[in-house]
C-alpha cells in the first residue's frame, strides 16, 4: 500500500530545499545589478510556499515504518519532476525563455546534467540567471534525493529506498551503516572537489562567476557554460587539463574517492570498472589523435589536447567543447557516438548506459563464446573477485534493453517531426544520455532551440529517464505499481 499523504510530506520538504537555493544566486545578482532579483525571488517564495504548504498539510500523516521500494521510487521520480518544473520559473519569470517548453527544458537538461540548451546567446542572460542555471548542474549531480538525505534527519530512517532509487548503477554501495553517514560523506567528497577546481579556474584567470559555474558543470558532468564557444572561448592549455582532470573525477565512482581520501589510493586501481573506464578514456584519446592528427590539425600535440579534452567530455558525459568536433574525420565521429553509449561510471555524476554494465554484458558474451568450445564447462561470471549475481545481469540485460528500445521509440518520434536523420539519432542518443551535444543541428556550436515542440518534450523525457536510471519513471506507468 502506497502512503501518499507520506509521500507528499516528503516531496514537501523536497521542494522547500529547492525553494530556499534558489536565493543562491542573489549575491550574484546584487553584485552585478543585473535585474534577476524579482525573478529569483518570487521563484524562490512560490517554490517554496508550494513546499512548505505540503509539508504543513501532511505532517500528522508521517507513517511509522520504513519507506517501501515502491514508494522510494515514486518519491524519487516526483521529487525531480517537481525541481524541474519549479526550477523552471526563474527562466520564465525572467524573460529569458518565454515559453513554458523552453524553459522546462532547460531545466530538466540542468537537474539531469545533460547540458542540452534552447538558449542561443548565454552571454546575454543576467548573471543571477546564469548562476541558477549552472546550479542546478550542481545540485543535480549527486542528486536531488541523497542531498535531502544529507540534510532533512527525518529522511534518514528508512530511507534506503529512496537512496537506492536515486544513485544511478546497479549496485549500491552503502560507505557507513547509517544512511544519512554515506549521503553526507558523498557530498562532503564533492564540495571538496568543488572548492578545489573553483580555485583552480580562478588560477588560471576565470573571474568568481564563472569559475563557479563552470566547475558546477565539470563535476556534475552537466556542461552549461557561461560563453557561447563553451570552453573553447578561454583558448587556454591550462584550463583544458584543469577541466579534463576533473571531468574524469566527476565520471569515476564516488564511492572510489572515499577510499582514496581514507589512505587506500590502491582501491580505485584494484576496481575493474576504473582500470576499463580510464583504459576506453586512453584509447580512444590516442585512436582520435592519430586520427585527426594531419587532417584536422597539424600537430599532434594540438590534435592531443583537443582528443583528450573531448573523450573526456562525452565519455563522462559532461557535454562541454573546445571546438567543433563535427569537422573531425568520420572514424573520431564514430568512436564519440560510441562514448556516449559507454558514458562512464557507476556511483558517479556521469549518465549513459555506465562502464560496469559494458564490461558484464562483454564479459558474458565471451562466456557464452567458451561454452560453445566446451559445453559442460562451469564459467562464473565475475567482476574482478566478485561473482555477479543471476539477479544483478538480468536487471543489467533488461536496463540496456530497455535503454535502447526507449531509445529506439523516441527516434521514431523526433523523426516524425520532421528532423534529419543524424541530429534524431544524436540528439536522442546524447539526451537519454544526459551528454549534450551530439551532431547536425544539435552539434558542439549548435544547440536545441531549432527543435520541433513536441521533439523538445520527447528529448526531456529522454534526460529524465536516463538521469534516474529508466526502472524508476517507468515503474510508475505499470498498473501493477499501484495494487497491494
Amino acid at each position: 500500500m502506497i502512503r501518499w499523504p507520506f509521500m507528499l510530506h516528503i516531496l514537501g520538504s523536497l521542494t522547500i530545499c529547492i525553494g530556499l537555493c534558489m536565493l543562491l544566486p542573489l549575491g550574484f545578482s546584487f553584485y552585478y545589478r543585473d535585474g534577476s532579483a524579482l525573478p529569483l525571488i518570487t521563484s524562490a517564495a512560490i517554490t517554496a510556499g508550494v513546499g512548505l504548504c505540503l509539508y504543513l498539510l501532511f505532517r500528522n500523516s508521517q507513517a511509522k515504518g520504513a519507506i517501501s521500494h515502491r514508494e522510494g521510487m515514486a518519491i524519487t521520480t516526483l521529487g525531480w519532476v517537481a525541481a524541474c518544473l519549479f526550477g523552471a520559473l526563474p527562466f520564465y519569470f525572467s524573460g529569458v525563455l518565454p515559453r513554458p517548453v523552453d524553459c522546462i527544458f532547460e531545466t530538466v537538461s540542468g537537474f539531469t546534467t545533460t547540458g542540452a540548451s534552447v538558449i542561443r546567446d548565454v552571454e546575454i542572460l543576467a548573471p543571477g540567471i546564469l548562476f541558477w542555471r549552472s546550479l542546478t548542474h550542481w545540485l543535480g549531480g549527486l542528486g536531488i534525493v541523497v542531498l535531502g538525505l544529507a540534510i532533512l534527519p527525518f529522511l534518514g530512517v528508512g530511507g534506503m529506498q529512496l537512496y537506492k532509487a536515486e544513485v544511478p548503477g546497479p549496485v549500491v554501495d552503502k560507505l557507513k551503516p547509517r544512511l544519512k553517514d554515506t549521503a553526507m560523506i558523498l557530498w562532503k567528497v564533492y564540495v571538496a572537489f568543488t572548492v578545489a577546481e573553483t580555485i583552480l579556474l580562478l588560477l588560471g584567470g576565470m573571474n568568481l562567476l564563472d569559475a563557479l559555474c563552470h566547475t558546477f558543470g565539470t563535476l556534475a558532468t552537466g556542461g552549461f557554460s557561461t560563453k557561447n564557444n563553451s570552453i573553447g572561448f578561454y583558448n587556454s592549455v591550462y584550463i583544458d587539463v584543469v577541466v579534463t582532470v576533473f571531468m574524469l573525477l566527476g565520471g569515476i565512482n564516488f564511492a572510489l574517492h572515499f577510499q582514496f581520501f581514507r589512505g587506500k589510493p590502491l582501491a580505485m586501481w584494484r576496481d575493474p570498472e576504473f582500470r576499463f573506464f580510464m583504459g576506453f578514456w586512453l584509447l580512444l584519446t590516442l585512436i582520435i589523435s592519430l586520427n585527426c592528427w594531419g587532417q584536422t590539425y597539424a600537430s599532434f600535440w594540438k590534435s592531443l589536447q583537443y582528443a583528450s579534452f573531448t573523450v573526456a567530455s562525452i565519455t563522462t558525459t559532461t557535454g562541454y567543447a573546445t571546438g567543433n568536433f563535427e569537422i573531425w574525420p568520420p572514424l573520431s565521429l564514430c568512436l564519440l557516438l560510441l562514448c556516449m553509449v559507454v558514458g562512464a561510471s557507476v556511483g558517479s555524476t556521469g549518465g549513459s548506459i555506465k562502464c560496469m554494465r559494458i564490461m558484464v554484458v562483454l564479459k558474458h558474451g565471451y562466456r557464452e563464446l567458451i561454452r560453445l568450445i566446451h559445453p559442460r564447462a562451469v564459467v562464473p561470471l565475475k567482476m574482478g573477485q566478485q561473482a555477479v549475481p543471476p539477479e544483478i545481469f538480468a536487471s543489467i540485460a533488461g536496463f540496456i534493453f530497455l535503454y535502447l528500445g526507449l531509445a529506439a521509440v523516441s527516434m521514431f518520434l523526433v523523426a516524425a517531426c520532421g528532423v534529419d536523420l543524424v541530429t534524431t539519432f544524436s540528439s536522442v542518443m546524447a539526451c537519454i544520455g544526459n551528454v549534450g551535444p551530439g551532431l547536425g543541428e544539435v552539434g558542439p556550436m549548435d544547440n536545441y532551440a531549432g527543435m520541433p515542440e513536441f521533439a523538445k518534450w520527447i528529448l526531456a523525457l529522454d534526460m529524465l529517464l536516463g538521469r534516474l536510471e529508466i526502472y524508476t519513471v517507468i515503474i510508475l506507468f505499470v498498473p501493477r505499481f499501484y495494487k497491494k
